[in-house]
């Protein structure tokens, strides 16, 4: 009755015509009447050329079977641990422990299962192989030599992703056992250092479904993956009821060296530290004799030559009884050979890492990056003791916050965007330094990160981490205000790696510079730490006295010099997008000062001059565009000033005579035309341009940009983001004409980032069905069939920028919590609700009904003193 009621208060605050596609907890199919409303309304939006929705066959949020299991890969591992993927069939890919991405790594370990006495017993716990790995991959022509892909597995598989745990369900007719397994790795919001471990579970359970007593034996069976042929001695040694597969390193390569321990619960366990050494298919065809005769073999390390190893659990089950097996896993990679960006010798941080409250103060000497855990465990068996001792608490901690996150009653796609997304911090994208500092890429390629250094302008769009461990989203501020900061303001938006202060020889990136004012003042009220702000401050003065300079030197209060940006290139003249930005980062420089009680006049002045600017001469009536400018500035002409990758050859030059600089958007609806907005609001800040205006440029974006089928679409760019007969969002269109014969760089392409950005703002100013028609395009590429649900992917796999799907939560619900007045706010745009929220020293739900608001707090503590709803002071029931 729960559900039923929040399905009727949602569907009467949207209107029967938004609900056709939005799988709501509880029955998942639509009354006649809603689906006959809903028709009636997209052909209304066909004939407005508004988006419409494609049929689909998977609800969302729900299991993945059959097609949709084809690319499901799941994170798993620690925050900047490194990290391997579960398939949707159960196998093991994306293994990357050696502090990058190695994404076409699969290691070629495998659980099985034997019943004795029974015909086709013996099967490799996972499902069916995806065709696309038969034939296309790198070397498929011969054969897929050594692979798993040849022996007997279960025919039905189902993959159910709760994050942090993915659960997989195996049948077969000829089968007397079900399967059930899960994989998870620990998270806990609050608890980066727990959440940043090298380790891994698996849980297979195991009943027995027959009228019959039977006798099995699971197996837990692998290569050693670890060996890199050029760098030291590979062996597989003990470990408490399992093994470990190492790596030696050596005095030239240190980073060569690897452990992987893989262990069980089980006293029973036989481990075959050896598999049968022999050329050709010799190792793995002996292996599997042992698994299918459900034999189990014990065998001592070796001093060489072991190709791979085994570990047994025998049992026995009579009919209707479970068995589960716990298989443990922990790595050890302490070296790398990382290195980004030249040392400025002479300058020093100006904060440490206990200023900002990060426990641990550790520093390495090392040149090269050092992964955080390797500062809290010497080995490998440290670890595993550590995952064996504190496997039950950390799995009752992660299963609070996965059944608080999944408690939600908001539409199913956005709980499945926003925890599709979350796996990014389990990703090979994030990496934690020796004192506990994150840095990170943007994504990751194939077998390298890209575009290294923590970017600003990136990691804008990431609301995750500041709500879920805002400890280490601070220390960002710490890099970008200090070791990225010079004594004039310039910041750089790439850090180096390790992080250390550097050269200052490239453009400031306007909106990751702005950006980051607005996000000192958010993390401010997110931990409630004035003593923090007092000493940020100052450097976020120089910060922004160097962006009035360098941007605005004619104190108009909008951004018309040059400005480097998130397309990478420079924008000419004011627009939208970054005055916004400006606007955004002068009024939290103004409301932090006031705070600390220091002379803002200046900054409000120029608040108050540039929303007057942007409103009257940005707007076109409907949206906001960019007011090209190339003259009349301090900057040298386009030819002539420092850039990237903008090179104006002879025929550029004609191109700049006629239309003025390469790679703007001029009278072009762009996506992100209020980006700096949608920032002021998630940080805390208040809308700094006309609401109306705002929200009519949003709905603009939904008009024009997004589309349903994308067959005719032009792109010259990067395609496979969003093709073909698929839906997306454009980053910018011209439906009033004049697009450039160059506009900006990805122009025509599709980001998830953006348009997760677009739906959560939409959906702070209650437009809440425009906003989920993006999120459904979206999730919609992302089923599975295609790509993977879990690798919302841009320049790279897993990219930062889709952590933007976090802001949904509060564009919905209005849900924020303020540390500083120990204040919760709530603004539902979708009536009663229950929702996930997590804040410095706790997290829990947060539920309204009937106007009236509870919290309930799963884990640490969250104290209110005050909750307004709707502006309106009322008290938690």
């Amino acid at each position: 009755m729960k559900e039923e009621n929040n399905r009727r208060s949602f569907l009467k605050n949207l209107g029967v015509g938004g609900l056709a596609a939005v799988a709501l907890p509880g029955s998942l199919l639509s009354t006649p009447a809603v689906a006959e409303a809903s028709n009636a309304k997209r052909e209304e939006d066909k004939k407005s050329n508004a988006s419409t929705v494609k049929k689909r066959s998977r609800q969302y949020n729900a299991p993945y079977t059959n097609e949709y299991l084809n690319r499901v890969a799941f994170p798993i591992g620690g925050m900047g641990a490194g990290m391997f993927c579960l398939e949707g069939t159960g196998a093991i890919s994306n293994m990357s422990i050696r502090h990058k991405p190695e994404l076409f790594h699969e290691p070629n370990a495998f659980a099985a299962i034997a019943v004795k006495g029974v015909e086709k017993g013996a099967k490799v716990i996972e499902g069916p192989v995806p065709e696309w790995k038969i034939f296309g991959q790198r070397g498929s022509g011969n054969g897929g030599h050594g692979a798993t892909y040849g022996l007997p597995r279960f025919s039905n598989v189902e993959f159910v992703a709760r994050f942090p745990f993915a659960s997989l369900s195996f049948k077969d007719s000829d089968m007397p056992l079900e399967v059930q397994m899960t994989g998870w790795s620990p998270f806990t919001p609050g608890d980066e250092d727990n959440s940043s471990l090298p380790v891994a579970g698996f849980e297979y359970t195991f009943k027995n479904k027959g009228s019959k007593a039977v006798e099995a034996v699971f197996s837990y069976n692998t290569r050693n993956f670890v060996v890199q042929h050029d760098n030291g001695k590979a062996s597989i040694g003990k470990i408490q009821n399992g093994f470990v597969l190492s790596q030696a390193g050596n005095k030239e390569r240190p980073q060569g060296k690897a452990d992987f321990a893989i262990f069980t619960d089980d006293a029973e366990t036989v481990v075959d530290h050896c598999w049968f050494r022999g050329g050709w298919f010799d190792p793995l065809t002996m292996v599997w004799n042992t698994i299918k005769e459900g034999n189990v073999k014990s065998t001592e390390p070796v001093d060489r030559d072991a190709p791979g190893a085994s570990l047994f659990v025998p049992f026995s089950l009579n009919p209707g009884q479970e068995k589960t097996v716990k298989v443990m896993m922990s790595w050890y990679v302490p070296d790398s050979d990382l290195r980004f960006g030249d040392r400025f010798e002479g300058a020093g941080s100006c904060m440490t890492a206990a200023d900002l409250g990060i426990d641990n103060t550790k520093s390495s000497n090392s040149p090269t990056y050092k992964p955080w855990y390797s500062s809290k465990f010497n080995n490998v068996h440290e670890v595993a003791n550590f995952w064996r001792s504190n496997y039950s608490e950390l799995h009752k901690k992660s299963t609070a916050f996965k059944d608080a996150f999944y408690a939600s009653t908001l539409p199913a796609e956005v709980t499945e965007a926003v925890a599709a997304n979350l796996t990014i911090l389990k990703s090979s994208t994030v990496m934690r330094q020796y004192d506990g500092r994150l840095w990170a890429w943007e994504g990751c390629s194939d077998d390298w990160g890209c575009c290294h250094g923590s970017c600003t302008h990136v990691w804008n769009y990431a609301q995750a981490v500041p709500h879920l461990f805002p400890r280490m989203e601070r220390s960002l501020r710490h890099t970008e205000f200090c070791e990225n900061q010079n004594g004039d303001g310039h910041q750089a938006f790439r850090a180096n790696l390790p992080i250390s202060p550097l050269k200052h020889d490239f453009h400031a990136a306007a909106d990751g510079q702005l950006g980051g004012i607005m996000k000192v003042y958010r993390d401010w009220r997110i931990s409630g730490d004035s003593n923090w702000l007092k000493k940020m401050y100052p450097m976020v003065k120089t910060s922004m006295d160097y962006s009035i300079r360098t941007w605005d030197p004619k104190e108009k209060g909008v951004v018309e010099e040059p400005h480097h940006n998130t397309y990478d290139i420079e924008f000419w003249g004011p627009n939208g997008m970054i005055t916004s930005f400006y606007l955004g980062a002068l009024n939290a420089t103004a409301e932090m000062g006031k705070f600390l009680k220091q002379d803002v006049k200046k900054y409000s002045k120029l608040y108050e001059k540039g929303k007057g600017y942007m409103e009257d001469k940005l707007y076109n009536g409907e949206y906001f565009i960019q007011d090209i400018q190339w003259t009349g500035l301090n900057a040298p002409d386009p030819v002539q000033a420092q850039s990237f990758h903008t090179q104006y050859t002879e025929e550029a030059k004609e191109v700049l005579k006629k239309e003025g600089p390469k790679y703007q958007y001029g009278t072009g609806c762009l996506s992100d035309g209020v980006l700096g907005s949608w920032m002021a609001r998630m940080s805390g800040l208040e809308e700094p341009v006309n609401a109306q205006k705002t929200k009519s440029h949003l709905m603009a974006v939904h008009k024009y940009n997004l589309k349903d089928d994308l067959s005719d679409h032009v792109n010259p760019q990067r395609p496979t983001y969003a093709m073909g007969n698929e839906g997306g969002l454009l980053l910018c269109s011209w439906p009033k004409g004049g697009m450039l014969s160059l506009p900006f760089v990805y122009s025509n392409e599709v980001w998830t980032g953006i348009e997760y950005q677009v739906a959560s703002h939409l959906m702070l100013h209650g437009q809440v069905k425009e906003g989920l028609d993006i999120v459904q395009a979206c999730r919609d590429r992302y089923d599975g069939r295609i790509r993977n649900p879990f690798n919302e992917y841009e320049c790279g796999s897993w990219y930062a920028r889709a952590m933007s799907s976090y802001g949904m939560l509060q564009g919905l619900t209005g849900v924020r919590y303020d540390a500083v007045d120990q204040t919760l706010y709530i603004d539902s745009k979708v009536g009663d609700f229950t929702s996930f929220v997590s804040t410095e020293n706790g997290f829990g739900t947060v539920t309204l009904k009937d106007g009236k608001p509870t919290l309930s707090v799963a884990h640490g503590k969250i104290p209110v003193k005050k909750v307004l709803v709707s502006g309106k002071k009322t008290k938690l029931s």
